[in-house]
């Protein structure tokens, strides 16, 4: 199939949405970053796809090809319906920008963000943007990536939640480091033996040097 699609491609024929709908959302994974660019954005507006099973460079790609499709919606309330499938390609910026909006993400979505996206998102974030699914949250806590975020949080912030999610840092909590210490050199070991074999002439000469004066 994908060779049929670059042979398609090759002929110069166009990544429209007609094109991508008879191609579907699996064989547009297998695309790359050279075909994924020839989409027409627009073409997002009429094709049906999720790409949120892609490689993360085609969800990224497809992302912003998608946000400016829909450009012309950001202020309406169906934005975000238009925009979901492609989130998973989303900047920790451009999700932020979204805690205004009431858009009730499931937390399904929430987990297949992309991961440096999902990390930057506070506890505060995080219920903004779940909205009424906030409590689904705590039935994911224990499925990565969500268990990474819960553990990079404090716990105090996670407890501000009132959902009862538990495996964040502990106030004052810190890493022990075991002390490592350096091992004498050979030069120093060195020093430490042959000190012995100075003494005898050390003695002798302060005995003389008592005779003498």
């Amino acid at each position: 199939a994908s060779a049929v699609i670059k042979r398609y491609v090759d002929l110069g024929n166009a990544l429209n949405a007609t094109a991508l709908n008879a191609i579907g959302t699996r064989y547009v994974c297998l695309l790359n970053a050279s075909e994924l660019n020839m989409i027409d954005s627009n073409s997002l507006k009429l094709a049906s796809l999720n790409p949120s099973a892609c490689l993360q460079l085609t969800k990224d790609i497809l992302y912003a090809k998608a946000k400016r499709a829909f450009s012309d919606r950001h202020s309406s309330p169906a934005y975000y319906k238009l925009i979901e499938p492609y989130l998973g390609g989303a900047p920790g910026m451009d999700l932020k920008a979204l805690r205004k909006d009431n858009v009730n993400m499931e937390v399904s979505t929430l987990a297949k963000l992309r991961t440096d996206s999902l990390m930057s998102l506070t506890p505060s974030d995080v219920r903004r943007l779940l909205g009424i699914n906030l409590g689904d949250l705590v039935k994911w806590q224990n499925v990565p990536p969500i268990r990474e975020w819960v553990q990079r949080q404090k716990q105090s912030e996670l407890d501000q939640l009132e959902i009862g999610l538990a495996g964040g840092t502990q106030e004052g909590y810190m890493n022990i480091v075991t002390p490592q210490f350096q091992p004498p050199s050979s030069a120093s070991l060195g020093t430490v033996v042959m000190t012995p074999h100075l003494l005898p002439a050390l003695l002798t000469g302060f005995l003389m040097m008592l005779v003498l004066s």
